[in-house]
């Protein structure tokens, strides 16, 4: 990091981010399971913020949030799933990933599939918890919504093509902003890049019979991210969000669409950085201490100490 200071008044801090590592890591007995990740900021942060892609995506489709955040001084991870064909299984192999990693507790940021797997996730560990808040975008809390739990079986016997054809249903169609169409342009593309068993198992996990315990998850900090324009959520699965979690924050984006990481990452970074915010100056801080100021460490202790008095009344 280093300090520009042209003039007296001026005092910008700008920080060099580490280069984004990305890792191939088997934590399975089966050697074809490979979890994809991009490990990018402090390595010394031991609580970063870990991105859960959609049925679509790939770990790279974080890419906005991993350049702006650690620039910031963020440690951020990006993920991509080996193939799990249900919820156990997929929380199991996330469990042993984060033991790989020498990782107690994290921050999700679960968009749609990669949100009902954070919420899943969560509940798994309740007893022992690995998961300090969750960011849930365009995300959901009962399968059943999709109205495919009949199908979803079946799924592991389509062709790929048929399944990319499941897929691209979903996304956006009609006139689109530039940024939008950039967006769908880029997840079309990474869709391209995935083989039938991994589309194959994220549409078994997207539509398998399930749905989230509330009552074991409702201790952790929320904040539910939609937005007001067309998406693959509907009305009545964003108002059950709602119902689930009444305490969330709520982080509302007026346009973006099923995408809004890509097409609106700066509105996306505010409130993730937003929701982070009530972290910082704790061990669970997802950011280099050094990158936050004294003034705002102390505006926060003030606001641990109030919340903990009215936890205790």
């Amino acid at each position: 990091s280093w300090k520009l200071a042209e003039e007296p008044h001026l005092s910008c801090v700008f920080f060099l981010p580490p280069v984004p590592l990305f890792f191939q890591i088997i934590v399975d007995d089966d050697d074809s399971k490979v979890w994809s990740l991009y490990d990018a900021g402090p390595r010394s942060i031991r609580c970063p913020l870990i991105f859960l892609p959609p049925v679509s995506g790939t770990a790279d489709v974080f890419f906005q949030q991993i350049l702006a955040l650690t620039g910031w001084g963020y440690r951020v991870i990006a993920l991509q799933y080996p193939v799990y064909w249900d919820h156990l299984e997929f929380c199991d192999g996330f469990r042993k990933l984060l033991d790989h990693l020498q990782l107690d507790k994290v921050h999700l940021f679960g968009a749609s599939l990669g949100g009902f797997l954070a919420q899943k996730f969560a509940e798994y560990t309740h007893k022992s918890p690995r998961v300090q808040s969750l960011i849930l975008c365009n995300s959901f809390s009962d399968t059943s919504i999709f109205n495919q739990t009949w199908t979803a079986n079946s799924f592991w016997l389509m062709p790929a093509f048929m399944l990319k054809k499941i897929v691209l249903g979903n996304f956006a169609s009609g006139p689109l902003d530039p940024e939008m169409a950039d967006g769908i342009d880029f997840m079309v593309d990474r869709l391209e890049s995935l083989g039938q068993s991994e589309l194959a198992s994220r549409l078994t996990l997207n539509c398998q019979n399930s749905y989230v315990e509330p009552h074991k998850i409702r201790d952790i900090p929320v904040t539910i991210m939609d937005v007001f324009d067309q998406s693959a959520l509907s009305t009545e699965a964003k108002e059950e969000m709602y119902k689930l979690y009444p305490n969330a924050r709520r982080a509302h984006l007026k346009t973006g669409g099923n995408f809004p990481y890509l097409c609106r990452s700066a509105e996306v970074n505010l409130y993730i950085q937003i929701h982070l915010l009530q972290f910082h100056g704790t061990r669970y801080a997802a950011i280099d201490p050094s990158m936050v100021s004294a003034e705002e460490l102390e505006v926060q202790k003030i606001s641990l100490h109030t919340s903990n008095e009215q936890d205790e009344q």
